[in-house]
């Protein structure tokens, strides 16, 4: 399997589409807010075009009132792997969303959940505070207290309940780098000032597109109480301005403005990852990047 990684705006795509069409593949899309209908422009979903001449999966797959979930994504988007490879064709997963290319390609487990006890411990964080409970995380699993901010509740509260649940550390359900099948990772980046210029550029053509009378649309479906569509980069702002709380420009500043912090977190995220072969978008022309990928490819496979 072939992942295409890397921030927004840095043509990840583009090179997953080439590929595809090399090498006779299928996509599968690794992008939490591509799985909801209706949320095509501010997504930057593939064309319609594109996806009549390759496969897709993994797009289009939820209501905006379902909750996206990292354990569902993984048990399907596996099935599709499965299928994409019985079809004799080479499945290439393309997206920025680190946890979900974490989940399709990585040793992974997603214990399950308790209401009683998660409510619970959350009434004690709310009481005691994310401190104190950072506190009782690192006596119970050093390790875990270790990766986790000690100001991140939720992640404090959800550690907490597997600990109790199953009775193993937490840590112990972090993911491993390690390939649950022959894969390799292929990154795409851009210097800063290039990908920012790439960043503007796209949210303007977003609003060109149609964005605002996409989110009206999602508006009146009540959009604004979804569990976690709502979350998507720039669909507040974009509410803000239909709401008359934004101006047109202030509303391109804000999307630009959360869009480069939502890509600064990308590259933090897969800089740590030791398994991707980085390719410079802005020092090489579409074919070169093509030809880079195909190289690399060829001698891993």
């Amino acid at each position: 399997m072939i992942g295409i990684v890397g921030s927004t705006a840095s043509g990840k795509s583009a090179l997953g589409m080439a590929l595809a069409q090399h090498l006779q593949g299928a996509i599968i899309s690794a992008d939490a807010y591509a799985l909801y209908r209706g949320m095509d422009i501010g997504t930057a979903k593939p064309s319609a075009q594109d996806r009549a001449q390759v496969p897709h999966y993994q797009i289009d797959v939820l209501d905006i009132h379902e909750v996206a979930s990292v354990a569902a994504y993984q048990q399907y988007a596996r099935a599709d792997a499965d299928a994409i490879e019985a079809d004799g064709q080479v499945p290439i997963a393309v997206g920025g969303s680190g946890l979900y290319v974490r989940a399709l390609f990585d040793q992974m487990h997603f214990p399950g959940t308790d209401r009683q006890i998660r409510a619970r411990l959350q009434a004690e964080a709310d009481e005691l505070g994310s401190a104190a409970m950072h506190a009782r995380l690192a006596a119970a699993d050093p390790k875990a207290a270790q990766r986790l901010h000690p100001n991140n509740a939720r992640r404090i509260v959800r550690a907490l309940e597997v600990i109790e649940l199953t009775g193993q550390p937490f840590s112990a359900t972090l993911p491993k780098e390690e390939f649950v099948r022959p894969s390799v990772l292929i990154g795409v980046r851009r210097e800063n000032d290039d990908v920012d210029q790439r960043i503007t550029a796209r949210t303007k053509q977003m609003f060109q597109a149609g964005w605002v009378e996409e989110v009206r649309v999602l508006m009146r479906r009540g959009f604004a109480a979804t569990p976690t569509a709502v979350r998507a980069t720039g669909y507040r702002a974009v509410m803000d301005l239909i709401n008359g709380e934004l101006t047109p420009q202030e509303t391109v500043d804000a999307v630009c403005l959360q869009t480069r912090q939502l890509v600064r977190r990308q590259v933090k995220w897969f800089r740590k990852d030791p398994r991707i072969h980085w390719l410079n978008a802005t020092e090489m022309s579409q074919d070169q990047l093509v030809d880079q990928a195909l190289r690399i490819i060829r001698k891993m496979r």
